[in-house]
C-alpha cells in the first residue's frame, strides 16, 4: 500500500489539519514497511479460519491479507485510520472501531490474531497487555494462534545532540510535501520514547511552510519473557517466539507467539 492513494487535497492549497494528515502521518511512518508480511502470510497460511488484526491503522497488514484471499477483521481505536483502510480495501476487510483492551465481538472463531509494529506496547503496561490478551483468547478458536511483534532495545539517537538519525520520510500530494523526521529515541527502564518531527511545505504561488509539530510516542518496555507470562495468566500457551529481521528504515523485532 502507498501513501499516493490518501485522499488529495487542491494544489496550493493549506492541508487538512485533521483526519487527512493522521493518515498522511501513519503511511508515511508504518505504511512502506513489508519486512514482516512474509510471516503474517506464513501464519496466515497455516491458520484455518478468519483473521483478526488488532492495532490495523490504514491496513497494511489488513489488506495484503484480504488480497491473498483471507477474510480479514481489522480492529482499531482511531476512527479516521479505519476509514481510510475502509476506502482502500472497497469491502475486501471487515473494520472494528473499538479498544483492544475491552473489544467484544459476536464471533470466537478467530484462527489468527496479530498485532504487529509493536502496538501491544501501546496498551498501557501489564494491565492494559493482560485486559488484552484476554480479550485475544476469547476471540480465537480452540487451537488458535495470537502473534504479537515486540521491540525491546532499538538503538537510540538524539539528533538534537548530533548523534544522527534515520533519513526523514517523504511524500508529495497535490502540491503539499508531509515530512516526517524520527529526531530522538530514547530508552528508559520501562518505556522506550520516539520523538518524531513532522513538517507541512505547501507549493503555490507563495511556497510556505506550516510549523514544524512534535510527535512523541511512548512504548511500553517488555520482554518477550513477560509478555508469554502475563499470555499465560490469561489462558494462552507460549510458542517458540520469531524474529524479524531490521531493515534499513526499521529496527528488528520479536515476534511473541501465544496458543490458544
Amino acid at each position: 500500500m502507498g501513501v499516493n492513494r490518501v485522499p488529495h487535497a487542491p494544489a496550493g492549497s493549506p492541508p487538512a489539519p485533521g483526519p487527512l494528515q493522521k493518515v498522511v502521518w501513519h503511511d508515511l511512518e508504518c505504511g512502506w514497511y513489508e519486512g514482516d508480511l512474509g510471516l503474517w502470510r506464513e501464519l496466515a497460511g497455516q491458520c484455518a479460519g478468519p483473521i483478526l488484526e488488532v492495532g490495523a491503522g490504514t491496513g497494511r497488514v489488513a489488506e495484503d491479507l484480504a488480497r491473498a484471499g483471507h477474510r480479514v477483521t481489522a480492529l482499531d481505536f482511531d476512527r479516521d485510520l479505519l476509514s481510510a483502510l475502509a476506502e482502500r480495501a472497497e469491502g475486501s476487510v471487515e473494520t472494528v472501531c473499538a479498544d483492544a483492551r475491552s473489544f467484544e465481538l459476536d464471533r470466537s472463531d478467530f484462527g489468527l490474531c496479530i498485532v504487529a509494529m509493536q502496538s501491544i506496547q501501546l496498551f498501557g503496561g501489564p494491565a492494559g497487555r493482560g485486559a488484552f490478551l484476554r480479550r485475544a483468547r476469547a476471540h480465537l478458536r480452540p487451537g488458535g494462534l495470537l502473534a504479537c511483534a515486540i521491540v525491546t532495545d532499538p538503538e537510540t539517537f538524539d539528533c538534537g545532540e548530533g548523534t544522527g538519525g534515520p533519513l526523514p520520510e517523504t511524500v508529495r500530494i497535490e502540491g503539499t510535501l508531509y515530512v516526517s523526521r524520527a529526531t530522538r529515541v530514547e530508552v528508559f527502564e520501562r518505556s522506550i520514547l520516539i520523538e518524531r518531527e513532522h513538517r507541512v511545505l505547501l507549493r503555490g504561488e507563495h511556497a510556505s511552510e506550516v510549523a514544524a509539530q512534535r510527535d512523541v510516542i511512548e512504548l511500553d518496555r517488555v520482554t518477550a519473557a513477560e509478555l508469554e507470562r502475563e499470555a499465560v495468566e490469561a489462558g494462552l500457551k507460549a510458542l517458540p517466539a520469531r524474529e524479524l529481521a531490521p531493515t534499513e528504515e526499521h529496527v528488528g523485532s520479536t515476534v511473541v507467539m501465544l496458543g490458544a
